[in-house]
């Protein structure tokens, strides 16, 4: 599925709970973070991602699917050495299923997306220092 209004307002309509050592933080699009700006900043990470398996290109897939995605996502963060914590997707909208995702420090946003896109997602939230998110479509961040 293309980039769209509607999809857009979905992803922003969308609440990412991270689960860190220490607390859980609720992210929004484009809505500082001040717990996850001095998690990053203890951690001495610049940059983050959260990247799910779940769903790919926005179409419910069975929950078996989901979950051997979602795990073979997670190994392949850890085989590139990342250190991906547990994360959720909670979209405002009960309709949709909560989504399994990785919250995972240090990783670019160019990588993000090329892994994403691997998984057939759509776009990726990412973010740096400031512990702002911001949704990129996977074509724009793989350029």
């Amino acid at each position: 599925m293309a980039k769209t209004s509607e999809l857009e307002a979905a992803y922003k309509a969308t609440t990412y709970r991270v689960f860190l050592p220490g607390g859980v933080c609720d992210l929004r699009i484009g809505q500082p973070c001040e717990t996850l700006r001095c998690w990053l900043e203890t951690a001495g990470s610049t940059e983050f991602a959260l990247i799910t398996a779940y769903n790919p290109g926005a179409l419910r897939a069975d929950d078996a699917l989901n979950a051997e995605r979602q795990s073979q996502l997670e190994c392949e963060l850890l085989e590139g050495n990342y250190e991906p914590y547990a994360a959720q997707h909670e979209a405002d909208d009960d309709g949709w299923a909560t989504e399994e995702s990785c919250f995972v420090p240090d990783i670019s946003r160019e990588d993000a997306c090329a892994l994403a896109a691997d998984f057939g997602q759509n776009a990726v939230v990412c973010g740096g220092a400031d512990g702002v998110p911001q949704l990129v479509w996977i074509e724009d961040g793989e350029q």
